[in-house]
């Protein structure tokens, strides 16, 4: 089984910076064998990619966080990482860490994220 565990979420004024992290442990042969993503879910809202890192490093933002957010990955602490600054109020949401195999995708149980203006 594989289990991954969210931290560092939090409340922050607009403007401000947070990193949320994402520990992946149990059977895998490390995370840089996986597609790792980050996901958002707003309330009312349905849950929406925020930002991915494939096996191979090449990275995808969803454009509302393009130039604020940054994903990254340590393989021996197999931790995934999402940097997030200039933070708007429209970033508010649980955010979930996501990790995929060409079998099996698993989800953490998320974070939450609340940005007031």
């Amino acid at each position: 089984q594989v289990q991954l565990v969210e931290s560092g979420g939090g409340s922050v004024q607009a403007g401000g910076s947070l990193r949320v992290s994402c520990a992946v442990s149990g059977r895998i042969f490390g995370i840089n064998t996986m597609a790792m993503g980050w996901y958002r879910q707003a309330p009312g809202k349905q849950r929406e990619l925020v930002a991915k890192i494939t096996s191979g490093g090449s990275t995808t933002y969803a454009d509302s966080v393009k130039g604020r957010f940054s994903i990254s990955r340590d393989n021996v602490k197999n931790t995934v990482y999402l940097q997030m600054n200039s933070l708007k109020p429209e970033d508010t949401g649980v955010y979930y860490c996501n990790a995929a195999t060409s079998r099996n995708g698993y989800w953490g149980q998320g974070t939450q994220v609340t940005v007031s203006s």
